[in-house]
Formats: structure tokens, C-alpha cells, sequence
């Protein structure tokens, strides 16, 4: 029998199987093993300094702020691109006029400060969607995303940093909201590892939206020295006609101004070449254009936002049942693992890995090694999905893991897949009769 327990944490999801009750001789069953503790990123508070537009006629604000930074990969390797969200769950500025402001009029951008193995900050942006807000009343709770490529091994931390509330009614307005004493308290940890050979190109922006006809300032680091960079705005997997060329410096790094004029434009690449190639570019660096053109007179400006998801797992049942065995024969104890539907809404780059390992299989009458647990993967691919679902290859799983399905990285990823395993336990032929319990940890990343 088996036993599944599940332990979730925002964008990074883990699944428990108990493989236990191996019914060898005499029947009996063994009680679900106890759920680890769920595992988050925590909640900060940070004192802020705000600052009204100047039509509202009052001072600055000083206040504090509460928010919350996640990750869609809290252990990845150098190369590979982590999405950021930062929710503000309390904002310490509020409505700074006598005038209800209607839903879906806020537009927040804000950076999220990098420190420990890697320095720098990310560049994240929010959807422009709010619920209404009364006159003098507080700013509801808003999320940001963005993304950073990994340069450096070891612990990378994040705190939020200064974040910015424009507002478009009757008028376009900001609020910018900084950090009182930078940098604010750390909120998430990624453990990145070394892979040697990873592409560690990457950019940074200077800001994170602005008006059509603006300048943007992008910074790039760890290019081919003397290289010839091509910067360019990006309309989901579509390049806009933002473009400009740059040569890195003798060390491969570059700042450029690149003037974002296509109001499609939602993000920035950098790449060496004649062509965009994920081996030898940067991005897409999250950017949103902010347009302020007032709409001609009578006529009324629609606006529609699509609200990025989480990556989530759920499962089928928390029951396996392994078939039994002879004392004296041994053989295959086989099963299937309960079937396991994986969702990633994120709308972001980033692929998924579903990996597994298992402990070994303990009784009364002593353990069979997690080594003599082997699966065959397979899983399927929800029609209109963006990213296509390959199963992990067919073999044991053992204590060091492997890999039960994923999807790569793509310019749009995405979808929703079924995923499931042909299971089978090496028994030895003389194992002493008895109920064996082992625990099969799926991670999904």
C-alpha cells in the first residue's frame, strides 16, 4: 500500500508517497507516515518612504511596508533563469485624493534586491488591476514578476526593494514608495549550484516601465568581449521594432539607452549573433509601457489584462497498493502510482521538473534498499498547451532520485499534463515475511 502526503509551497510543490505495505506473508498494514512542515518564503516588514503626486498637496509618507518575495526554482543552477514575484500584501502609501479611484487603474513596478553569491537587483512589474479604491483609503495588495539569470554558485537572497504605484484616471499619476534604510529584510533564499559551461549572460534594466517614446537603460554583464549585442523589445515570443546594437566592453559587459517606442512591448532581450539563440542571450528582462496618450474625444479606452498563475501539482488518491510476493520466490511487487496533474499557469519562460527519490522499504523483518525500487514514467499532454510533457527515463529511483517528467524552457511555456509511473520492487527471494514501508518524495520545481 501507499501512502501519499502532500506539502506545498508558493511555486514550489511537494508530493509525499509512503510506498508501504508490502504484504509478503500474514496481511497488515502500516499508518500513514506523519506530512513534513510546509515550507514558504516569509513575510517582511520594512519601513518606507512615499512619496504623493504633487496635485494632492500633502507631505511624503513614512510608513511601513509589508510584502513577499517567491520563486517559481528555489534550487537552480548557474545558466538558468529564476521568475521573482513580489506581493505587496500592505502598502504603505494609500489613495491620495478626496476621489474614489475605479478598478483595474493601478500599474505597479518595483525591484527586488539580490545579495549573498550574486549583487544586483530585478526588475519586476504588475498587471494593471486593482480592486476600487475610496477616496484617502489604502492601496490594496498588488504582485510584481520578474525574472534573473543565475551567475554565481551559492545563496542568493532577496529582499523587495523600491516600488512604484502609477495610477491612470482622469490623469496619469505616481506614487513612489523607497526603502527607508536598503536593503530591506530578506524575504527568499535560492541555493544556486555550479554547471560548468552554462550560458551566464544576463541583463539588468534600469527601470521597469515607462511611457511610449522613453528611454530605458540596459545593463549587460558576462557577454563575448568586443561582441556585437543586438537589444530589442520583445510582444510575448515576437520581436518589436525597439532595436539597437551595442559593442561589449573588453570584459563582455554593456550599458545601452534603448528607446521603447511599440506600446506592445513587454520585455528586452540581449543576444550576440543574427538571431535570438537562448546559448548566447540574455532576458527577456520584464518591462511594461505605460501608455499615457488620452484616448480621442468621444471614444473610451478599453483596457484587458492577463493575470500570470502559479505552477501547482495535484494528485489522484494517497492510496498505492504493490502486489505481493512468496517467501522463498521474491520477484516484482508492482503497482502505479497514483496519477499526478501538473499545471503551470505562469505565462512565464521557465520549463518544470517532476524528480522523485525514495527511502528504503523497512519492516519487522529487517529493509530492502531503495535501489530495488525502479519505475517506467509516462505522461500526457493537455491539447492547446503551450509546452509539450517528456517523461523521465525508465529505471531505478534510489535514494539519489530521478526524474519523473518535465518540460524545457521555451519563449512561451506552459499548459497542463498527466503524469504517472509502471512501479516495481525488486524483492529478494528470502526476505522475512512482513509489511515494508518505504517513502517516495516527488518535487516539483
Amino acid at each position: 500500500m501507499a501512502l501519499l502526503r502532500t506539502r506545498t509551497r508558493r511555486r514550489r510543490w511537494t508530493a509525499a508517497f509512503g510506498v508501504t505495505a508490502l504484504v509478503l506473508a500474514g496481511g497488515g498494514t502500516l499508518a500513514a507516515p506523519a506530512g513534513a512542515a510546509a515550507l514558504a518564503s516569509a513575510p517582511v516588514d520594512f519601513a518606507t518612504h512615499c512619496v504623493p503626486p504633487p496635485i494632492a498637496g500633502i507631505p511624503p509618507i513614512d510608513g511601513t511596508t509589508t510584502a513577499q518575495i517567491t520563486v517559481d526554482n528555489p534550487t537552480p543552477k548557474v545558466g538558468d533563469t529564476v521568475t521573482v514575484t513580489y506581493t505587496v500584501t500592505k502598502p504603505a502609501a494609500s489613495n491620495p485624493v478626496d476621489l474614489a479611484l475605479p478598478a483595474d487603474i493601478m500599474t505597479p513596478t518595483g525591484k527586488v534586491a539580490l545579495g549573498g553569491a550574486q549583487s544586483g537587483a530585478v526588475t519586476v512589474a504588475g498587471p494593471k488591476k486593482n480592486d476600487p479604491v475610496p477616496p484617502k483609503g489604502s492601496f490594496p495588495p498588488f504582485s510584481m514578476t520578474g525574472t534573473f539569470t543565475v551567475t554565481q554558485p551559492g545563496s542568493i537572497t532577496l529582499s523587495p526593494g523600491d516600488y512604484n504605484i502609477h495610477t491612470s484616471y482622469l490623469m496619469e499619476l505616481d506614487t513612489p514608495c523607497t526603502v527607508t534604510n536598503p536593503p530591506a529584510p530578506v524575504s527568499e533564499t535560492v541555493v544556486a549550484t555550479a554547471q560548468p559551461g552554462a550560458n551566464e549572460r544576463n541583463i539588468s534594466l534600469g527601470t521597469a516601465s515607462g511611457a511610449p517614446g522613453e528611454r530605458v537603460t540596459v545593463t549587460g554583464a558576462k557577454f563575448t568581449p568586443l561582441a556585437e549585442v543586438t537589444v530589442v523589445g520583445r510582444a510575448g515570443a515576437a520581436e518589436t521594432a525597439d532595436r539597437m546594437t551595442v559593442t561589449t566592453d573588453s570584459e563582455g559587459g554593456f550599458v545601452a539607452r534603448l528607446a521603447v517606442n511599440d506600446k506592445t512591448t513587454s520585455g528586452v532581450v540581449a543576444y550576440e549573433g543574427a538571431a535570438w539563440d537562448p546559448e548566447k542571450g540574455a532576458g527577456p528582462a520584464r518591462y511594461t509601457v505605460i501608455d499615457n496618450t488620452p484616448p480621442p474625444p468621444g471614444s473610451q479606452k478599453l483596457n484587458a489584462a492577463v493575470n500570470a498563475g502559479e505552477l501547482s501539482m495535484t494528485q489522484a488518491g494517497d492510496t498505492v497498493e504493490l502486489s505481493s510476493v512468496d517467501f522463498g520466490q521474491g520477484g516484482a511487487a508492482t503497482g502505479d502510482l497514483q496519477t499526478v496533474t501538473v499545471k503551470d499557469f505562469r505565462g512565464g519562460p521557465a520549463g518544470w521538473s517532476l524528480t522523485g527519490k525514495v527511502s528504503d522499504f523497512t519492516g519487522a523483518g529487517g529493509s530492502i534498499g531503495a535501489d530495488k525500487l525502479s519505475w517506467t514514467p509516462a505522461c500526457t499532454t493537455k491539447a492547446g498547451s503551450p509546452s509539450t510533457c517528456v517523461p523521465g527515463s525508465a529505471g531505478s529511483v534510489g535514494s539519489g532520485g530521478a526524474t519523473l517528467a518535465s518540460t524545457p524552457n521555451g519563449t512561451v511555456t506552459g499548459g497542463e499534463f498527466t503524469v504517472g509511473a509502471k512501479v516495481s520492487l525488486a524483492v529478494p527471494a528470502f526476505t522475512a515475511p512482513g509489511t515494508y514501508a518505504g517513502l517516495l518524495t516527488l518535487t516539483l520545481t
